[in-house]
């Protein structure tokens, strides 16, 4: 007499049964478990069969083969079609990554033309910082330990990236101040942006480049770390030597060193935690998290420029907004260039690590110089005009090199030890 056996199974990625369903014991070998009605739903999608069982008939505990025959034919033509969908899934978030560019100045016009629509960011001062910890959590879900023990295993690369962010950018900043002869403020405004350290926004553009995200993370958080004592003394030395009276910045070195800490640290290892004991979840979500990073910079540099587009322009008129775009543009391409140039030519580096601290030499952290010109006592509102446009410049360019970088992405590359030695 034959006995009847319900065998429940569930097409999964890479065979793997989640532990949040105990009771389904994955085969050796296939990339899915066996369900119900599998034959009668050959025309319905693959989404509608993956919870379908299948009844398999057993004779004296031998399996009919014609049943598994059928049963493994069905299930690779489901397998197929789950690999379609998955490749057009991964070709249309790629595609909007692509578009990180395209994304910001979509944002940064609404802002201009429509400043209403964007200010609700600046409504809660917690809601910029939380946007920043999100696109963090997605930093560190590609990130292990080991890659960061890599990175710090080779302090000169770091010391490197931050005598490029720290040396690069603030001379550059002075240098166009003077050439472009900008009023007090603003040379004020532009120097602040050029002495603060690398932005968040800089991990974000690493990643879509396919650079070093691990190292340019360790830059950003060493060189804002140094910030609470670089920033202050540059601006006040660079400020002096173009002002007959030098800005006295303050930056409380305990308040940006926690606000480092809670912005990027604090999520980065947290995203690490996920990718090392939820590794599936990691998975997912890392498939997801670079197109929506992107989503999240574009709004927040719109809520950026909406905040200081208020009242149908931009501070100071648009004579002042088309000289600080001009300058600020030419001073992130000289930061760019520069943070390539010189750690692949004078500092024989792999052509992934010059990438890496090309970006985080290129891009601030324009918040931070929005911040510190509205604190400074004494100071024109036009201070803070440069940092606000900063953040939409540099997003701009860092995001249009990252996509043409990761457009050339498949070219040979070698690791920096090997790089040095050549």
């Amino acid at each position: 007499m034959y006995k009847s056996y319900v065998i429940t199974i569930a097409l999964l990625f890479q065979g793997q049964v989640p532990s949040a369903f105990p009771f389904v014991v994955a085969p050796p070998s296939p990339q899915f478990l066996v369900s119900p009605f599998l034959p009668c739903a050959r025309n319905s999608s693959p989404f509608s069969r993956l919870t379908l069982s299948c009844r398999i008939a057993l004779g004296s505990n031998t399996v009919k083969k014609h049943h598994l025959h059928s049963l493994a034919k069905n299930a690779n033509a489901l397998s197929g079609e789950m690999n379609n969908d998955l490749k057009k899934l991964d070709r249309f978030l790629s595609a909007g990554t692509s578009a990180f560019p395209l994304i910001v100045l979509s944002f940064t016009s609404v802002a201009v033309l429509r400043p209403s629509l964007l200010l609700w960011t600046g409504q809660n001062p917690n809601l910029m910082p939380a946007l920043l910890s999100a696109i963090m959590v997605g930093m560190g879900l590609t990130l292990s330990p080991a890659e960061f023990t890599r990175v710090l295993s080779n302090p000169a690369t770091i010391a490197g990236g931050v005598a490029c962010q720290y040396g690069i950018m603030p001379l550059a900043a002075t240098i166009i101040a003077m050439v472009f002869r900008l009023p007090p403020a603003l040379a004020l405004g532009t120097i602040l942006v050029g002495c603060s350290p690398g932005g968040t926004a800089s991990n974000l553009v690493t990643l879509i480049a396919e650079a070093d995200v691990a190292l340019s993370v360790c830059l950003t958080a060493v060189s804002t770390i140094l910030a609470a004592a670089a920033t202050p003394l540059l601006v006040k030395t660079l400020s002096g030597a173009l002002m007959s009276s030098s800005a006295d910045v303050a930056v409380d070195g305990i308040v940006l060193c926690t606000a480092t800490a809670k912005v990027v640290l604090v999520p980065v290892l947290f995203g690490m935690i996920i990718n090392k004991y939820l590794p599936r979840i990691s998975n997912f979500l890392s498939r997801f998290t670079p197109f929506a990073s992107v989503m999240l910079v574009g709004v927040i540099c719109g809520g950026v420029v909406a905040q200081n587009c208020v009242g149908g322009g931009f501070p100071g008129g648009w004579a002042n907004a088309r000289l600080v775009s001009a300058a600020v543009g030419i001073l992130h391409a000289m930061g760019f260039a520069a943070g390539y140039i010189l750690p692949r030519k004078v500092g024989k580096c792999s052509l992934r690590t010059s990438r890496t601290i090309s970006i985080e030499t290129g891009m601030q952290n324009s918040a931070l110089a929005v911040v510190l010109a509205q604190s400074l006592p004494g100071v024109d509102a036009l201070a803070a005009l440069p940092g606000a446009v900063s953040a939409t410049v540099h997003s701009c360019l860092g995001s249009l090199l990252a996509t043409i970088w990761r457009i050339q992405h498949g070219e040979d590359d070698v690791p920096d030890t090997e790089s040095r030695n050549e």
